[in-house]
């Protein structure tokens, strides 16, 4: 009986399976209330005045599609895939703490009207699985919070 033999493309393929690691990821969704109108609450993460203004820390910002942002001093840096004005906010978004071979996680944060202010709903996907609680806190201590009292130092 023949031996039936495995084509190149099938072996190479076994083969790249065994060397790539298979890296793990989770995700972070959030809700937040914040006292402001949706377009000032988007506006203030586009803008790179605002956002240095309300996280304390510098901030870049080429609010267009395929445009570059950083934060937090270029600890956090991405590109913007997708832009709703007012209403969402789609980035490809990573941290100088990514373990080596983790691509960019995806931060999709919509911006609905409420009473007194915005529904802030941030859905992260793609994070590496280490740092998942951290940065689940982490946005937070570190954006929701000053954000909200940026707004309401305003008011």
């Amino acid at each position: 009986m023949p031996v039936k033999k495995k084509s190149k493309a099938a072996a190479a393929k076994k083969s790249l399976a065994k060397k790539s690691p298979v890296r793990k990821t989770g995700s972070i969704v959030q809700k937040h209330h914040i006292p402001a109108e949706p377009a000032d609450v988007y506006m203030a993460i586009l803008d790179a005045e605002t956002h240095t203004a309300f996280t304390g820390a510098p901030a870049t910002c080429n609010a267009r599609v395929g445009g570059a942002f950083t934060a937090h001093d270029e600890y956090i840096s991405g590109v913007i895939v997708q832009l709703k004005p007012g209403a969402r906010i789609v980035q490809e978004w990573q941290t100088t703490e990514f373990p080596k071979g983790y691509g960019p996680s995806i931060l999709d944060l919509s911006f609905k009207k409420a009473k007194g202010g915005t529904e802030l709903i941030m859905k992260q996907t793609k994070v590496p699985a280490s740092q998942v609680k951290r940065y689940n806190q982490g946005w937070q201590e570190f954006y929701w919070k000053p954000l909200k009292e940026y707004f309401e130092g305003r008011k």
